[in-house]
């Protein structure tokens, strides 16, 4: 939990206080249902808490702000970013239903009213939102062709609306063709662990008419 408030000082008591939780119910529900690997459950708040709040470094959704966590596993980046934004609202979805279970157990227990989840592929969801975000799922070129038409074309924040990916390793390949239209952020620059050297926060504007 310290490696959270190392890097947000400013949380209310409410989102310590869920924040703080998030370490037991992983270690209770990762018993029965595997969403976390064995050698990350250890590391939880820096491998999977503070890499989804690496969103909030880059971005502060403001209030009404709509999100779709994609390919969501136990909750990342969603859980930890609803805590951090509470007046956002995010529709977390997985095809793995067992996963949803947890996600859905989890955001029951710290109460969080800005949280839906579904067993459902993301072609599916009918849907527009101002962001779409998701911990490397796939491919980065095939992730777009899924999720862009999910993209509000009504902009509302200070960031243009569009795809919001954490990745690692190596990937200008992959982000070639978009041009100007996709930045990359590396996330050693905002935090100083070596878990984040090879991790980078990708957006991507998407435009659609």
């Amino acid at each position: 939990m310290e490696v959270i408030t190392k890097y947000f000082a400013d949380l209310s008591d409410q989102q310590i206080k869920q924040f703080g939780q998030l370490g037991s119910l992983y270690d209770e529900w990762n018993t029965r249902i595997n969403v976390v690997s064995r050698k990350d459950i250890e590391q939880l708040y820096e491998r999977h808490v503070l890499h989804s709040l690496a969103i909030a470094r880059f971005i502060q959704f403001k209030p009404g702000t709509r999100v779709l966590d994609v390919g969501t596993g136990g909750g990342f980046p969603g859980i930890p970013l609803a805590i951090f934004f509470p007046e956002t609202t995010f529709l977390l979805v997985d095809s793995i239903g067992k996963k949803i279970k947890v996600v859905n157990e989890i955001a029951n227990a710290l109460n969080l009213q800005n949280i839906k989840a579904e067993h459902i592929r993301v072609e599916e969801v009918s849907q527009k939102f101002d962001f779409v975000v998701s911990r490397a799922v796939t491919a980065f070129p095939r992730f777009v062709s899924m999720v862009q038409s999910k993209v509000s074309k009504q902009n509302n924040n200070d960031l243009p609306n569009g795809i919001i990916y954490l990745k690692g390793g190596d990937f200008e390949e992959e982000i070639s063709s978009f041009g100007q239209q996709v930045k990359v952020y590396d996330l050693q620059n905002y935090f100083q662990e070596e878990f984040f050297e090879t991790k980078r926060l990708i957006h991507l504007a998407v435009k659609n008419k």
